[in-house]
């Protein structure tokens, strides 16, 4: 009978630290979410689990990491085939320390406003890398968001003390393994210690009414590479993956992290 009380007491004390674990990850990801200090939107969830998922896997697996230690041009991430298994920088090539304020997207057909995120920054431009910051995002948007033919995305951020030549964006939307549009946009030259804003107008891709319903029916199926380049160098690469469920109700969402 005492054999089988300590079976059972171990029994018990493995579920309370299993179950302690649990409660640490949600609240350690609660913890994150405050510190970012973002404003919630109905539009937006970012899965922290997902992201650490997705670095141990990297981490773990020498046939994710990058094959050759020569920079990743323009030219490279253009001819991609498909969606990158991998992100093709860390966030230590981020040398110039440009870290994103806030992002805004809106419909330029009616003028609404669809997201606005802001992460909380001082006033004062702190020449830091953000090594915390997260690279993966999901969002969640409605089914209407696909009838969209134009939309303006703006972003803010701030440059540390290095100058920034040559600042360009190269964005690649896919569902599955489909190539639906490449976006390629210049911001420029942007000076030491500076804060700065642009709006980028995106084309969205003609859907024909099959692969609309597709996405619809398949969320995170469709998934984006973002990246950053300085001087024709990648500094940056962002991770995005969408919903267009129907039926999304902001009550089934958490605050939100800024992955940008």
């Amino acid at each position: 009978m005492d054999g089988e009380e300590a079976k059972e007491r171990e029994s018990d004390e493995a579920k309370e630290r299993e179950m302690a674990s649990s409660r640490g990850e949600r609240e350690e990801v609660s913890r994150e979410a405050e510190a970012q200090g973002v404003e919630e939107w109905n539009g937006l969830l970012y899965d922290a689990t997902v992201e650490r998922r997705r670095r141990r896997s990297e981490e773990g697996d020498p046939g994710l990491q990058r094959e050759s230690d020569n920079p990743v041009t323009p030219h490279y991430v253009l001819t991609l085939p498909g969606y990158s298994k991998r992100y093709l920088c860390s966030p230590e090539d981020n040398i110039y320390n440009i870290n994103f304020c806030r992002f805004r997207i809106r419909d330029l057909t009616r003028g609404h406003v669809i997201l606005d995120l802001k992460k909380h920054c001082t006033t004062e431009i702190k020449d830091v890398k953000d090594l915390e910051a997260g690279r993966f995002i999901r969002y969640r948007f409605t089914p209407d968001f696909l009838n969209l033919r134009e939309i303006g995305a703006t972003l803010e951020f701030t440059v540390g003390s290095k100058a920034v030549r040559r600042f360009r964006l190269i964005e690649k939307l896919y569902f599955r393994e489909i190539l639906l549009k490449t976006f390629d946009f210049e911001i420029g030259f942007c000076i030491p210690d500076s804060r700065n804003t642009c709006e980028h107008i995106y084309c969205l891709p003609d859907l024909d009414s099959h692969t609309i319903e597709e996405m619809i029916a398949h969320p995170f199926e469709t998934c984006s590479d973002s990246f950053y380049f300085v001087n024709n160098k990648l500094i940056m690469h962002h991770k995005a993956e969408y919903s267009f469920s129907e039926g999304m109700d902001k009550t089934e969402l958490t605050p939100p992290h800024m992955a940008m």
